[in-house]
């Protein structure tokens, strides 16, 4: 290449760059399937009990419980299809069916909140019989069934948003079967039905926290946003601080899928360095103090002849060093 136009996108990785992402996927298919075992067969005896028994609090435990097997089992399709290579038109491959079923899961679990609360306002209103000693005795093999649910799925790899979502639904199952099993044991002693609506309330202030969660971190992903741990403007005034570094522009952050980060971003630097050797530095820097090891650069040695052109159209901030002369700060670009 010739010594005023060097470009170069990501080549020898950093000291801990991997591929390796996403899940171990036949440790994590056994655990996961273990947890939806579990949780689909005491989710079908909730229904009939709740039923038996008149529960609210009861049925909308197995709501959940239905939310939460729906969640592991899109992760184990999205595992699945994850593991499949890039293809076609599927540059990354299927890693984002995670962040699509998240995404559903995430707007069931706030639907079926709604629902919960009009139910349980309406039964504090107009509270019906409920059997407090099986709501007792449901909530409390609850609370064991779920604590074995959660102890499975802490063992899987809940880097995918999945597989954490899954896992703090089963944690908020918990909560609220211990509430539950509290409305029934207040029912069977005092015989106050409403009891059992409150807990319902409960539990519907769970899914709307573990909706309104997912919604929002799935969101983030599809809209290209950057991780919120990531600071793109502070990323591209350290890029600026290298030595030898006169520019950054068209700096991008985003996830491919959750726990996977990636960046893209124009250098230029100045006449006469080594090209390659800075891109290594940046790379090095992503990699160490941002876990950005997945990064595509294009390197370039900025001239007077060829800087306006390169910062034409550039997208977003453009970094300048402060320390080159006759430079400007860093401003947005008027392009976009």
């Amino acid at each position: 290449m010739s010594a005023d136009h060097d470009q170069a996108t990501t080549g020898p990785a950093p000291a801990g760059h991997g591929h390796g992402h996403g899940v171990n996927a036949d440790a994590d298919r056994k655990v996961l399937s273990g947890a939806l075992a579990l949780i689909v067969g005491f989710m079908i005896a909730e229904v009939i009990t709740g039923i038996a028994a008149g529960s609210l609090a009861l049925i909308t435990d197995a709501a959940h419980m239905l939310t939460d097997a729906i969640a592991i089992g899109l992760a184990l399709i999205a595992i699945r299809l994850a593991a499949r290579p890039p293809a076609g038109g599927f540059t990354y491959g299927f890693k984002r069916v995670e962040i699509l079923s998240a995404q559903a899961n995430g707007i069931t679990l706030l639907l079926l909140a709604a629902y919960f609360v009009y139910e349980a306002v309406n039964r504090m209103i107009h509270p019906p019989e409920v059997k407090g000693g099986l709501v007792l005795i449901t909530g409390l093999v609850g609370i064991a069934v779920n604590l074995l649910a959660t102890w499975l799925i802490s063992k899987a790899n809940r880097s995918s948003l999945n597989v954490e979502g899954a896992f703090q639904h089963i944690l908020n199952d918990l909560f609220a079967f211990i509430a539950t099993a509290i409305a029934g044991l207040v029912v069977l002693l005092t015989s106050f039905g409403r009891a059992d609506a409150i807990a319902a309330l409960v539990v519907a202030v769970l899914m709307l926290k573990a909706g309104i969660s997912l919604v929002r971190d799935s969101g983030r992903i599809f809209l290209e946003a950057a991780p919120s741990r990531i600071d793109p403007q502070a990323v591209g005034a350290e890029l600026c601080a290298l030595d030898g570094v006169v520019e950054v522009h068209d700096l991008h952050v985003w996830e491919i899928t959750s726990g996977e980060p990636a960046a893209s971003a124009h250098i230029l630097v100045a006449e006469g360095l080594d090209c390659h050797q800075i891109r290594v530095q940046i790379e090095t820097l992503l990699a160490e103090r941002h876990r950005l090891t997945h990064s595509t650069l294009q390197v370039d040695h900025a001239t007077g002849d060829d800087r306006s052109a390169h910062c034409s159209d550039a997208h977003g901030t453009v970094h300048r060093s402060v320390t080159a002369a006759g430079r400007e700060p860093d401003r947005a670009s008027p392009n976009h």
